[in-house]
């Protein structure tokens, strides 16, 4: 079933529902900012058992206008997540997020507390100035990049895009494959206006980031999928999340795993967790991390 929501400024939500219509509700929250949701993403649900719903954010996928920035901020989506769930009549939904979507699903259960009955977390971006700086440099890509979505001509938005398409893809792992015609081009050129926007703002977040929202979390069940060889978001983050949220929360480390979701163990370890959350234990089988000696 898809779902066409209007939120405001213009903005229609394109919301995708699947799975068993009376089993338990999962938000599932993509990345980016502006990536839009995924066949990826639902695949990890077995979807007998699970609702599985998944809304392209403001700008993203195919909720329109694509790639528009205007009236889209964190307060928006934000507020958006709270008319998704009213229109739906959802009482609590477990929230499942990666990268930025992990974001997003702490945020959200800090602004919502009683609409969250767990948070499945994957790679979690903590937005933080310093995690900001540290994915263009290992990216390779000046930060200035970010204004060039916002002010350049067209033709410097597609070089750009093509640039920040290729580097992300050699982060997580993968063989750059340059896009495939001027529509997939136009597509990223789209996703990256919204994701430069957001990390032009620092995501609406204190400049220490998402540990700093942790406080306002519901003592629900938290558990966090790393990553060991993520360059996007490395285990660190998810550590220091881990011990900002507290007893709430679990972290399992994902060896051989980097970003991509799609890796093995990664899409293994994701299973499992659904599998078993939030009804039974909920991290049967997953590797256990090795002590941390953080600051």
């Amino acid at each position: 079933m898809v779902h066409r929501l209007p939120v405001g400024g213009g903005h229609v939500l394109h919301v995708e529902e699947h799975g068993n219509p009376a089993g338990l509700p999962a938000l599932v929250l993509h990345g980016g900012p502006g990536s839009g949701s995924s066949p990826l993403q639902r695949s990890f649900f077995d979807p007998a058992r699970y609702c599985i719903l998944c809304p392209d954010q403001r700008g993203a996928g195919q909720s329109t206008p694509r790639g528009r920035i205007e009236d889209n901020t964190l307060a928006h989506l934000l507020a958006d997540l709270r008319l998704l769930r009213q229109h739906l009549r959802i009482g609590r939904w477990l929230v499942v997020g990666g990268s930025w979507g992990a974001t997003l699903a702490v945020l959200h259960a800090a602004d919502q507390p009683e609409a969250v009955s767990g948070l499945l977390l994957r790679n979690p971006f903590l937005a933080r100035a310093a995690d900001i700086g540290a994915f263009f440099a290992a990216a390779g890509l000046p930060e200035s990049i970010v204004h060039v979505f916002a002010t350049g001509p067209v033709a410097a938005q597609r070089a750009a895009a093509a640039r920040w398409w290729d580097a992300e893809q050699r982060l997580e792992g993968r063989d750059p494959v340059p896009p495939a015609d001027a529509a997939s081009l136009a597509r990223l050129v789209d996703r990256y206006r919204v994701q430069s926007h957001y990390l032009r703002h620092g995501c609406w977040l204190p400049s220490e980031g998402l540990p700093a929202c942790c406080e306002q979390v519901p003592a629900i069940p938290v558990v966090i999928l790393q990553g060991e060889d993520d360059a996007i978001c490395p285990p660190e983050g998810a550590q220091v999340l881990q011990r900002a949220l507290g007893a709430r929360a679990t972290l399992r480390l994902v060896p051989g795993a980097g970003h991509d979701p799609s890796h093995p163990a990664m899409a293994a370890a994701m299973r499992e967790a659904l599998r078993t959350f939030p009804s039974g234990p909920l991290t049967a089988g997953l590797a256990e991390p090795p002590p941390a000696a953080l600051p």
